[in-house]
C-alpha cells in the first residue's frame, strides 16, 4: 500500500503567527525551523513513498524548498490540516492508499509512532482514519494540567473504547482524575499525538461535511469524522524513552529545546 506524508503548514496562525518558521536549537547547537524539524521527522519514517510540505504561503514555501523539501501549494481557504492534506493529495493526482497528516508543530514525533499508525489502519478495514495516543506519565499529565491552569491551550487528550474506537478528544484533560501522580507513574490519561492516517475516501469526504458543534467548541478537526459517524481508530504507541511535546505556544519553544538537549537530538 502506497503511503504519502503531508506536512500542512500555514503562516497565519491565530495563536502563534509564523509558527512554522519558529527556530529551535538542538543539542549540538544547530538552529533549524520548526517546519524543517518536522520534515526531518517525517523523512525518518519507513515505508513511505513521498513526503511533501503543503502550504498557502510563499515564505513557508521558500524556506521549505531551501532545505530540500517538496512543496505543494494549497488554497488559503483550507480551514485546517485535514482539508489541506485532502487538497494536496488531489493536487498530486491522488492514487495513494494511505495519506498521513504529520502536523508541522510536532518535531519530536518518533518514526515508530507513524509506522504503528499506518499499520493500525491497514489492520482495521472499518476505520477510515487512525491517530496515535500516548499514555501520560505523571510528568506529562502535570504539564497538561499546568497549561490549563495558566489558561494556555496545551496538548489534546483522548478517550477511547475497548476496541480503541475514539469516544472523544478534548483540549481539556480527560478523563478527570483527582489522584496525585509522581513523574514516572502511569496515569489513566492519554495524550493525543497530532498525527493522522486517512483512507483516501474518508479524506475526500471530509471537506464536504459541515463543521459540527463539537469541532467548533474544541477546535479539533478529528471530531468532524466522529460527528459524521466515522470510526476514528486510536493506536496506542510507546515513547520508548523519548520525550514528546507539541509546539502550541511560544512558551513551548524552550520546553522542546530542553527535551532535544536531554535526548541528544540535534
Amino acid at each position: 500500500m502506497s503511503v504519502l506524508i503531508v506536512i500542512p503548514a500555514r503562516y497565519a496562525s491565530t495563536r502563534y503567527p509564523a509558527k512554522p518558521l519558529a527556530m529551535l536549537t538542538g543539542a549540538g547547537g544547530n538552529t533549524r525551523s520548526l517546519i524543517e524539524r518536522s520534515w526531518r521527522a517525517a523523512s525518518e519514517v519507513q515505508g513511505v513513498d513521498k513526503v511533501v510540505v503543503a502550504t498557502d504561503d510563499d515564505r513557508i514555501k521558500d524556506a521549505a524548498e531551501a532545505f530540500g523539501a517538496e512543496v505543494v501549494m494549497t488554497s488559503v481557504d483550507c480551514a485546517n490540516g485535514t482539508e489541506r492534506c485532502a487538497e494536496a493529495h488531489t493536487v498530486l493526482g491522488g492514487g495513494y492508499d494511505i495519506v498521513v497528516n504529520l502536523q508541522g508543530d510536532a518535531p519530536l514525533t518518533p518514526h515508530w509512532f507513524v509506522e504503528s499508525l499506518v499499520q493500525g489502519l491497514r489492520n482495521d478495514p472499518n476505520a477510515g482514519i487512525a491517530t496515535p495516543v500516548l499514555r501520560c506519565d505523571g510528568a506529562a499529565l502535570n504539564g497538561l494540567l499546568a497549561d490549563r491552569k495558566a489558561g494556555r491551550v496545551g496538548g489534546t487528550t483522548a478517550v477511547f473504547a475497548a476496541d480503541h474506537a475514539a469516544m472523544y478528544f478534548s483540549k481539556e484533560v480527560v478523563p478527570f482524575t483527582s489522584k496525585t501522580y509522581d513523574d514516572a507513574d502511569a496515569t489513566p490519561v492519554f495524550h493525543h499525538v497530532g498525527v493522522y492516517a486517512y483512507r483516501p475516501d474518508a479524506l475526500a469526504s471530509y471537506s464536504s461535511w459541515n463543521v459540527g458543534p463539537l469541532e467548533q467548541l474544541e477546535g479539533l478537526e478529528q471530531l468532524r469524522f466522529m460527528e459524521n459517524g466515522h470510526k476514528v481508530l486510536c493506536v496506542e504507541v510507546e515513547a520508548k524513552g523519548r520525550q514528546f511535546w507539541e509546539l502550541n505556544n511560544p512558551e513551548d519553544v524552550p520546553k522542546i529545546e530542553a527535551m532535544m538537549a536531554e535526548m541528544g537530538q540535534d
